[in-house]
């Protein structure tokens, strides 16, 4: 049995137009690469004249992910003014860089020779992501301009469930016999004509082509040759299903500080790999996201969405949030006369409700955190949920030692600082538990506990704390 790449094709190198164009004499003074104000500016001025030449000389020294910026950053206009003037040196690095928001629209603006080359530039997990997020009319015309083994390979991809490893695994992967040698498995490295662009491991299979282990570049090149390569075998080996969650595969490459997975079907044969970089692009995602839902912001928001589709996309969140804050207002009125007979209740208890709320949100960030990293578990959370109770409880002592102290030097009132105390004390306690058992619960019910929670605790903080320092004064001041 011999090993072979389970997909391979031909690299197309791709240059930039006007390669030998020279930055502008009056930009001297620009950075060589990267984005700043003056070289965006420039950029602009030179779209607007048409002047390709100077287009190019100031796109030429940036990086790919530079430029996927500077078309993220400028205007719809200008990018397709642009993009039309100078399409040349839209690589598949550029187009595998671009935000998902725009990039339809980038490639629907460039001319379909552009679009092939470049695609055929890039491996087939980076083809898949950009096809992934395309109408099928887009999918198809790229499809087709492909190599057959790149088209075989991204079309058996996209079968894959959306969010799963077979989306993000990529089909060139070396692999070699159980039984080779470290001095055959080099040989063979070395006569393969075409090999994938980014490889960690030589991935050992079993005749059923089921893998058995992987050895590393490095064990391969510093062992004798007369080794047998599964004599050298790492103990990081471990396989996923091409059906498994991407998150799932994110947190294995995390937890066991993987560089590469590979990923077999249902059969346990070899279909492909997953690589660190896409593991963590996956982390970054799943992270970004979190922040995203905190605030009650889409996922999908991008800074090139325009104005309609930014309010359209965080109105819903406001509504319930009007609704929420509605029943703060309630508990007001249910206390208006309390707060009618010492009108400085009424200055005094957004202090205790605000503090709440804050506190809330520390509690909430470290908790969705610890449950997106997997570290709050059934097995942990009572001794978490304790923790956060007892945190609350002494934030709450310290806090009404302060305000209680502050209230009685201001007002004059031993009792008012004792209500200020006591409430505060109160929604420290309920603000810190909040926190913990609002995505709890949420994560047991499988929702995303970041979808909604910081909603939620917000309003618990705020009627409790209305509650409390509004109750206590009634029963206590009135």
């Amino acid at each position: 049995m011999r090993a072979f790449p389970l997909f391979a094709r031909n690299s197309v190198s791709y240059g930039l137009a006007n390669a030998g164009c020279r930055v502008p004499d009056d930009l001297t003074a620009m950075e060589t690469d990267g984005l700043d104000f003056r070289r965006v500016t420039a950029l602009l001025d030179a779209v607007d004249a048409g002047d390709v030449g100077r287009i190019a000389g100031l796109m030429e020294p940036l990086h790919a992910a530079d430029i996927a910026d500077l078309l993220e950053q400028i205007g719809g206009p200008d990018r397709r003014a642009l993009l039309a003037l100078w399409s040349v040196g839209i690589d598949g690095d550029v187009l595998s860089e671009i935000d998902d928001a725009i990039r339809e629209e980038v490639i629907e603006a460039l001319p379909a020779s552009v679009v092939r080359d470049a695609m055929r530039e890039l491996d087939s997990d980076d083809i898949v992501d950009i096809l992934e997020d395309l109408d099928a009319p887009e999918q198809g015309v790229i499809l087709e301009g492909l190599d057959v083994a790149d088209r075989v390979a991204v079309q058996a991809a996209l079968a894959f469930p959306e969010g799963s490893a077979g989306r993000l695994m990529q089909r060139e992967v070396v692999v070699a016999p159980d039984h080779w040698t470290v001095g055959e498995a080099i040989d063979f490295l070395r006569e393969t004509p075409v090999l994938p662009d980014q490889f960690y491991h030589v991935i050992l299979v079993d005749p059923r082509m089921k893998p058995v282990g992987y050895v590393t570049l490095g064990r391969v090149l510093s062992s004798a040759r007369s080794v047998r390569l599964d004599a050298v075998l790492e103990d990081s080996f471990r396989t996923v299903e091409a059906t498994a969650d991407e998150a799932d595969v994110a947190y294995i490459f995390n937890q066991y500080h993987l560089i590469s997975c590979p990923v077999v079907d249902a059969g346990g044969r070899l279909v492909g790999v997953i690589t660190i970089d896409d593991a963590m692009n996956v982390l970054d995602e799943e992270h970004e996201e979190d922040m995203l839902r905190l605030a009650g912001v889409a996922d999908d928001s991008s800074l090139s969405d325009g104005a309609f589709e930014t309010a359209k996309a965080r109105l819903p969140w406001l509504v319930v949030n009007l609704f929420t804050a509605s029943l703060s207002a309630l508990v007001i009125t249910a206390f208006e006369g309390t707060i009618s007979t010492l009108v400085a209740l009424a200055a005094l208890m957004p202090i205790v409700a605000s503090t709440g709320g804050i506190a809330g949100t520390q509690s909430l960030a470290v908790a969705v955190r610890a449950l997106a990293t997997r570290s709050l578990t059934s097995a942990n959370a009572r001794r978490v949920v304790a923790r956060e109770l007892g945190a609350g409880l002494l934030n709450g002592l310290g806090l009404a030692a302060i305000l209680g102290s502050g209230g009685f030097l201001v007002f004059g009132d031993p009792l008012l600082g004792v209500v200020l105390g006591m409430a505060m004390i109160a929604n420290q306690v309920v603000a810190a538990l909040g926190g913990v058992l609002v995505p709890l619960t949420m994560s047991r019910l499988g929702m995303d506990p970041a979808l909604a929670s910081g909603t939620f605790v917000t309003t618990l903080t705020d009627v409790m704390g209305f509650f409390a320092f509004l109750g206590l004064a009634t029963l206590v001041l009135i």
